[in-house]
């Protein structure tokens, strides 16, 4: 589950959550806290991707949890019927060869920093703006909306319930459904 923060990527996750049984997520967020913004790829994949793939239990501390002694860890039983990895850069190129499929989260740009401001505050401003620095550049050299096995509108301009539906379309050529 990629795209930019702010796009509703965890609001999707939760959905999905609630509606897959025996599924649960990962937050990218867990995994890079106290670690850089984008360069936390080989921790996703050592800590969490690889042992799930050998159908594994997880029980990953990140470097970021245990410098800082924040308690728990990541923790995920074997044989889940989905595993959710959420979050901006997830579905990265460095990390496809791991990845069953992605979903790509579109958003506006002004609407995912108005979201995020509405989410986090005034406060975080510094922190949103320093973040966007690194992740634009990030994303646009990536490129992971080209390799989404689906794109969904983050904020969709067609009618539809967002309690039961999400606006898809395919990569490549613009086009969008209800589904």
């Amino acid at each position: 589950m990629d795209g930019r923060s702010g796009a509703g990527k965890t609001t999707l996750v939760e959905r999905l959550l609630a509606r897959v049984p025996d599924s649960a997520v990962v937050h990218t967020d867990d995994v890079a806290w106290h670690l850089s913004f984008f360069d936390w790829a080989n921790e996703l994949r050592d800590g969490v991707l690889e042992p799930l793939l050998q159908g594994e239990a997880v029980h990953y501390r990140p470097p970021g949890w245990v410098a800082r002694k924040r308690s728990g860890a990541i923790a995920l039983p074997a044989g889940r019927s989905v595993v959710w990895v959420e979050g901006s850069g997830s579905s990265r190129q460095a990390l496809s060869d791991l990845i069953d499929a992605s979903i790509w989260v579109q958003c506006d740009n002004l609407e995912a920093r108005r979201r995020l401001l509405a989410r986090d505050g005034q406060e975080e401003r510094d922190l949103h703006r320093e973040w966007e620095e690194q992740e634009i550049p990030f994303l646009l050299e990536d490129r992971p909306w080209e390799r989404a096995t689906v794109i969904v509108a983050g904020r969709p301009a067609l009618e539809h319930d967002p309690n039961t539906q999400v606006v898809t379309a395919q990569p490549g050529p613009a086009c969008a459904e209800v589904t």
